[in-house]
């Protein structure tokens, strides 16, 4: 897909959210306790704090691809080497970032696949400024199917910028590994559960998924890496 030259000139303003709603999760720990008595104990194991909402979307969906399938330490080492490539600016922008060469990208610990999926998202974002400016407007079903037409952005990256970005309340990543060992470690399962299993359990829980998963992540690995 090419990317003209007066994509390249469009303003970086397109990058940011114009409003974004906050979750209180305080409130949904009151509601869940409420809703199902087993989540006491977990909910009042560890202090969480709300989560901040991230307006740069572009910088959101490029660090999903970085952490995909990493320790959270580790991910944060390369993204902070991949910042590093542009410094002195706080984050690149996808201007910055297709006029990358992707031996440079992959020089900081990226893939190729990875350094391909972030240039895909760049491209994305400069070809149709509007329809990403926007997506806080979107439910939920629809960030994720719009997202997912990137080449690389799949549903956990599309979940993630959910929860982390948007701050989206019921959001449940069911093919996360480590949602799922918390699961299991919680409910103290044999085996680690089914995505249906999950998913079935979970419907007491919602609107309030995104805080669940955020406890689960806890139990085994400390607040979420991001």
């Amino acid at each position: 897909m090419m990317v003209h030259q007066w994509m390249l000139k469009v303003e970086c303003k397109y990058m940011y959210a114009k409003k974004i709603d906050i979750m209180n999760i305080q409130y949904s720990i009151k509601k869940l306790k409420e809703a199902d008595p087993d989540l006491i104990r977990l909910m009042d194991a560890f202090k969480m704090e709300d989560l901040k909402p991230e307006k740069n979307y572009f910088k959101s969906l490029a660090r999903s691809i970085i952490y995909q399938q990493l320790s959270g330490a580790s991910a944060k080492a390369i993204h902070h080497r991949f910042i590093s490539i542009y410094d002195p600016e706080p984050y690149p922008s996808p201007e910055k970032v297709m006029s990358t060469d992707l031996d440079v990208l992959r020089s900081v610990g990226l893939s190729f696949s990875k350094a391909k999926y972030i240039k895909n998202i760049a491209t994305a974002f400069l070809e149709d400024p509007v329809r990403y400016k926007t997506l806080d407007d979107r439910s939920d079903e629809d960030i994720i199917q719009l997202l997912t037409e990137i080449k690389g952005v799949g549903p956990w990256t599309a979940q993630m910028f959910l929860m982390f970005t948007l701050n989206r309340p019921d959001v449940f990543p069911v093919t996360d590994l480590a949602l799922q060992k918390g699961f299991q470690h919680y409910f103290e399962l044999d085996d680690l559960p089914k995505e249906n299993q999950m998913l079935e359990w979970s419907q007491k829980w919602i609107p309030h998924r995104t805080t669940v998963s955020l406890f689960f992540w806890r139990i085994l690995e400390g607040p979420f890496e991001w």
